[in-house]
């Protein structure tokens, strides 16, 4: 078995056992140089949390156990397609390389496919379901200023 079926298969075992305790059929893997570092299976029925996906959790974990939001150097091994939150969290955390098992194509028949939230996500902020306008308003401190001073000392 290569490396990227090992780890995949760690993420599918973590789904069916989280279906197995009354959750949604997601696991991750969180891998450095070819050693877990985390783990994360979807909580979003045992948390109420729309944001407790197995990726998210995964990563959460995995900066918690390296002390450090930068992960860049880290794999992540997903049983189902990663959502576009999850997509951004991974970028954003120095992700360079993610693989998963089952796509939204396979998750479509069962109601868990992400695929027409990446179709909305690619329009225009106009053309999307969701309402978003920028809405500028500055207060002193500038919130972006007064950061950069405290990173300064």
């Amino acid at each position: 078995m290569n490396t990227t079926t090992h780890f995949l298969a760690e993420a599918i075992q973590l789904a069916n056992d989280n279906v197995r305790g009354g959750g949604r059929p997601f696991g991750a893997v969180v891998v450095r140089d070819g050693l877990v570092i985390s783990r994360g299976v979807n909580e979003i029925l045992a948390t109420n949390d729309p944001t407790s996906h197995a990726e998210l959790n995964a990563l959460r974990a995995a900066s918690r156990a390296l002390g450090t939001p930068n992960l860049a150097g880290c794999e992540v091994y997903a049983s189902g397609q990663p959502c576009p939150m999850c997509m951004a969290a991974m970028r954003m955390a120095g992700i360079t390389r993610v693989r998963y098992a089952y796509s939204n194509e396979d998750a479509e028949p069962f109601g868990l496919s992400t695929a027409a939230i990446y179709t909305d996500l690619a329009k225009p902020f106009a053309d999307q379901s969701m309402d978003i306008q920028h809405a500028p308003i500055s207060l002193e401190p500038d919130i972006y200023r007064a950061w950069k001073d405290a990173q300064q000392g």
